[in-house]
């Protein structure tokens, strides 16, 4: 049995208010409140770099453990490619920060997808590799400061914000039990959503600097062909992934999901049958990245919505496109 042991979740003090994002972006606040579903998303400090609130969220996961970081076998790193310094592997940096000295490390890269990935990648090692018996998954997301929100064609992206989260894995473990999962992954929207500076296309200099912001080339041409895709792969890696489990829709106690605008997490609700108090809107922190699901389980913890036994489902998505689910036997098995 290959279960969490530890979960933990670091989010920034400061916060951005709808009215702040209204003001900034031209929007009405009612806009920002009830279309975007956003009241206020975390702002990041000085100190909250991408790597440090890893390792932050990595410290309580462990603490909550109970166990020692120089037992962990394997870091994988989730946190985003826009982090301390460009060309870096933050994964080495936040296990030596974190003392995990005997640990390998590595960075693990699906956007926003990340973090549902690396549970599977950290799953499958422990399966596949005798000598690992304990592997962290931690990383942070810092995507926020990419968005200018006088920019009307990244306004779905308003919401991005800031945040760390980890997770432990252990051989053995009786608790949260790792299930199955299920990944879908379309090229075709690849070039939809990018920094279109900073790389081999186009290298930085000093007339395009104000251009490293996220941006998107066809806003609407994506929305059409997004449509047609994005809800129905959402039901299909949510179904695929609790029927690999043993398990039928009906089954579904909890659903941890990002954060999307109102109307489709709650249409996702539906199509799933269920109801508002087996999921949690994240209306209050925006869309953290890869954290979203970490910070989900989290509050639904310590709102009592879930129970030893429960069957819960973290489904994601990320720019690229990619949509991934995977499931979770809450608690203790006795």
């Amino acid at each position: 049995m290959i279960g969490i042991s530890g979960i933990g979740v670091y989010v920034p003090e400061g916060r951005i208010t709808a009215a702040e994002i209204a003001q900034a972006s031209g929007l009405s606040e009612w806009v920002v409140k009830e279309k975007l579903g956003l009241r206020a998303k975390p702002k990041p400090g000085p100190e909250d770099h991408p790597t440090a609130m890893g390792v932050w969220a990595a410290q309580e996961a462990l603490e909550q453990a109970q166990v020692v970081a120089d037992d962990i076998d394997v870091v994988i790193s989730i946190t985003e490619e826009y982090k301390e310094y460009p060309v870096w592997t933050a994964g080495i940096k936040l296990a030596h920060d974190l003392g995990a000295f005997s640990a390998y490390a590595y960075d693990l890269g699906q956007k926003c997808g990340s973090g549902v990935l690396a549970l599977k990648q950290a799953k499958d090692l422990i399966r596949a590799d005798k000598s690992v018996n304990t592997v962290l998954v931690a990383g942070g997301y810092r995507n926020g400061d990419l968005i200018n929100f006088a920019n009307p064609r990244v306004r779905f992206m308003y919401n991005l914000g800031a945040g760390g989260a980890a997770a432990l894995l252990q051989r053995g473990t009786a608790k949260n039990e790792i299930l199955e999962s299920a990944i879908i992954t379309d090229g075709s929207f690849s070039l939809d959503v990018l920094v279109p500076v900073g790389g081999t296309k186009e290298p930085l200099n000093q007339e395009n600097t104000g251009r490293y912001k996220l941006e998107v080339a066809d806003p609407a041409g994506m929305k059409t062909r997004l449509e047609e895709k994005s809800l129905a792969n959402f039901i299909k890696v949510v179904k695929d992934a609790v029927g690999k489990s043993g398990y039928s829709v009906a089954d579904i106690d909890y659903l941890a999901m990002l954060h999307v605008k109102r109307s489709a997490h709650d249409y996702l609700l539906e199509q799933l049958e269920l109801n508002p108090e087996q999921s949690i809107y994240l209306t209050d922190y925006g869309h953290l990245g890869q954290i979203d699901q970490f910070l989900s389980l989290k509050l639904a913890e310590q709102q009592g919505r879930l129970k030893t036994g429960d069957l819960v489902v973290l489904v994601a998505a990320g720019v690229g496109y990619v949509w991934n689910a995977i499931c979770l036997r809450w608690g203790e098995r006795q």
